[in-house]
């Protein structure tokens, strides 16, 4: 996608409007760009996206480490007294455990289903961020362009050779 085209795409150009980032990243609104997608893999796919779009068109942001993920939990385990988030399937038998036998557990399908109140008390002192980083910011382009762009049967081979 061409700049011309993220000007004329409505989503991306209210994120670049939202974070003042039209012309660079000089204005940049906010320390820290966080992406809040669904924990499965819809989710992680929209992200990557996201990410994509970020390196692409305004890789400095990035580069300079202003984007960060935001876990998102899996799980609500609660009892009468407690409520917890849990971000494994791990996480939520040791909690369940913890809780005893009343603990109810609550499979999160996506970040929808949570209240803006519950959502609250998982970005609040708990909040888990993952600074999205770069090891080698050399030939960023050329690696989205094999990796995102259109030559599927290249990829292939490259993922077939490559399996571990």
């Amino acid at each position: 996608m061409k700049l011309d085209s993220v000007y004329t795409n409505e989503e991306f150009y209210y994120i670049m409007h939202t974070l003042d980032i039209e012309e660079d990243i000089d204005n940049l609104r906010y320390a820290k760009v966080i992406l809040a997608t669904d924990a499965d893999v819809d989710g992680l796919h929209i992200r990557n996206l996201l990410i994509t779009f970020f390196l692409s068109y305004f890789e400095p942001l990035v580069l300079s480490g202003h984007l960060y993920i935001l876990e998102t939990p899996l799980f609500r385990v609660r009892n009468k007294k407690e409520t917890h988030y849990c971000y494994s399937e791990e996480e939520r038998d040791v909690t369940a455990k913890k809780l005893g036998k009343g603990a109810e557990i609550t499979r999160f399908k996506g970040l929808g289903e949570i209240s803006p109140k519950e959502f609250g008390q998982f970005i609040g002192d708990d909040i888990r961020l993952e600074k999205v980083t770069v090891e080698h910011s050399k030939g960023i382009g050329e690696m989205l362009k094999f990796y995102m762009g259109d030559n599927t049967p290249d990829r292939w081979i490259h993922i077939e050779n490559n399996l571990v």
